[in-house]
């Protein structure tokens, strides 16, 4: 690796980079890397070790070596997948290969470093990894509390928030599931209040994070 001459780009704070590979000289060079610009790190030498390991909070991402005994990287990265681990993941190889960089990218891989690489270009890397974790989590968090303020909801604000978000006027709303008009509007009111909206253009907003839809409206009329 080679020493950038320019200073690193900033990184959302508290974050850590995990580090696996076999080799003990590249996990120590790295983790000074790191460090050096004021991010966590944790080290692993095996997928095993991370596996077994734990995992931090907050952002992360992981710096990952495509050759390792006994699973590979790639391999890893499936594994990770399927437990739902989704930290953006950087490869780094000495023997990469085309085929082998269009598996990890699909595969969601951020970047495909070959070695040797400079310093700048990882951390250039890590910092956009660290970034969009940043922003996932935040996007994830957001979701929640959405979900849990339309778990509010009873199973008839649900369906009126379904077809008033669809752009039916109340009184379509009326007819449609046999209320009267001054009922919708009462059930929208609640609705409007438990999801924390002063406008339908963010009810709207909201819906489409939660997928609400027709679809989705349930015949227990709470």
């Amino acid at each position: 690796m080679t020493r950038p001459n320019q200073a690193p780009p900033p990184a959302p704070s508290s974050a850590t980079v995990i580090i696996v590979d076999d080799d003990a000289g590249i996990r120590a060079s790295l983790d000074s890397l790191f460090r050096s610009v004021g991010l966590e790190t944790r080290l692993f030498g095996s997928p095993a070790e991370l596996l077994g390991g734990s995992l931090p909070d907050g952002p992360a991402c992981i710096v990952l070596d495509v050759r390792l005994p006994g699973v590979s990287g790639l391999d890893l990265q499936s594994q990770l997948v399927r437990q739902g681990i989704s930290h953006p993941i950087i490869f780094m190889t000495g023997h990469g290969d085309i085929p082998m960089s269009v598996r990890a990218m699909k595969a969601g891989a951020v970047d495909f470093l070959s070695k040797p690489f400079r310093d700048q270009d990882m951390l250039d890397a890590v910092t956009a990894a660290l970034e969009r974790d940043a922003q996932q989590r935040a996007e994830a968090a957001t979701e929640e509390d959405i979900r849990v303020q339309y778990e509010t909801l009873t199973a008839r604000e649900r369906e009126v928030m379904g077809h008033v978000t669809a752009g039916l006027m109340n009184k379509q709303v009326a007819a449609l599931i046999g209320l009267s008009e001054i009922t919708v509007k009462i059930h929208r009111g609640n609705v409007m209040r438990k999801m924390g909206v002063r406008s339908l253009a963010d009810l709207v907003r909201k819906a489409e994070a939660l997928r609400v839809s027709q679809a989705r409206r349930t015949t227990d009329h709470t």
